[in-house]
């Protein structure tokens, strides 16, 4: 009796330029606004717009409603195999790890700090968002009101989210009460594989499935999810191969398994900045509450992908006692002591 091999496969990532201000080498992350800019859409037209058979012309449409006409010609002309989705990916609003490191200064804070719960005075372990962090998420959700009303933007069919509080916190912020299809409501995935960049650090240690479950009653839970967290180490950091090796199986998850054309991903810097990459896209960097979709073809490719393996994780370097911050500027001391007076 023969035994039938599979074939082996692998999804192959690559982001669409052109059609997005975060694409464009020109454009700066650091002073870039997805706010004033219709989330960085760029004003322009479509192959789509003369060739789609809909019934319709694009000049009264808004610029989002000929986009999404671009996706749907794109996808309907695609080859087997091949997809193309938009990827919502969002950084968590500022959470009082990030108030706690610009007040010691990151190398004080990487090496001393991060290793503890908190000051006496503020928490930082799996961090919560600080005011500023809420009224960011609540911005974002007060402009994603705005889109749909005045651009009919799509909105996402799929919502998965980090399971750190200061994510699910931020993705219930920005998306409750939002006027959202009845067929696609805001009931948000958490995956274990988007959290942040692991390491000693306090701030990503996640808590309880059974903690979450209770403080996000309609939140859901991938298959396998477990009550205590798996992954953090106090001793140990996760190699950057090693981060963009789970970051690429995540996303192997969600677009091998999830047909949603829009989906939204609530997540940190350092994965972001992972996803990115391992997406094809340059590198942007997302300050705290900000948003950027990325256009993304993925083709199932015959045979076996040449990825770098991840690299072991490494013990993690510590210090016992803080080194002696930078002498700040007047701007940064008066930063720094504002937010940690508007802990307090």
């Amino acid at each position: 009796m023969s035994t039938t091999v599979a074939t082996p496969s692998y999804v192959k990532y690559e982001s669409v330029p052109g059609y997005f201000l975060q694409d464009l080498d020109s454009t700066n992350a650091a002073t870039f606004n997805f706010m004033t800019t219709n989330f960085g859409l760029i004003n322009r037209t479509y192959s789509s717009s003369s060739n789609s058979k809909e019934v319709g012309t694009t000049e009264d449409q808004t610029q989002w409603e000929r986009f999404a006409r671009e996706v749907r010609q794109l996808n309907e002309q695609s080859d087997y195999g091949v997809e193309y989705k938009v990827l919502f990916i969002g950084r968590h609003g500022q959470g009082y790890h990030n108030v706690a490191e610009s007040y010691y200064g990151t190398p004080a804070w990487d090496c001393y700090y991060s290793q503890m719960d908190g000051n006496g005075t503020i928490t930082w372990a799996d961090a919560q968002l600080t005011p500023n962090g809420i009224a960011e998420a609540l911005a974002v959700n007060a402009f994603w009101a705005k889109e749909i009303t005045e651009q009919n933007i799509p909105t996402p069919q799929k919502f998965y989210t980090s399971p750190l509080s200061r994510c699910c916190a931020t993705a219930a912020l920005t998306f409750t009460g939002l006027n959202l299809p009845a067929s696609q409501p805001f009931i948000p995935e958490v995956k274990e594989l988007l959290r942040e960049w692991i390491s000693g650090h306090t701030c990503d240690r996640r808590a309880n499935m059974s903690y979450i479950a209770a403080n996000y009653p309609t939140f859901t839970f991938e298959e396998g999810f477990q009550e205590a967290d798996p992954l953090w180490n106090a001793t140990l950091v996760e190699t950057r191969s090693a981060q963009d090796e789970r970051s690429r199986s995540v996303l192997d998850d969600i677009f091998m398994n999830d047909r949603s054309t829009y989906i939204s991903i609530t997540t940190h810097s350092g994965q972001a900045t992972s996803m990115l990459s391992v997406l094809g896209h340059r590198p942007f960097t997302l300050s705290t509450g900000a948003v950027i979709p990325i256009l993304v073809r993925a083709e199932t490719v015959t045979g076996r992908p040449s990825f770098p393996t991840g690299q072991p994780w490494t013990a993690i370097v510590t210090c016992t006692t803080p080194p002696p911050n930078p002498t700040p500027t007047t701007a940064e001391v008066k930063l720094s002591d504002a937010m940690m007076m508007r802990i307090q």
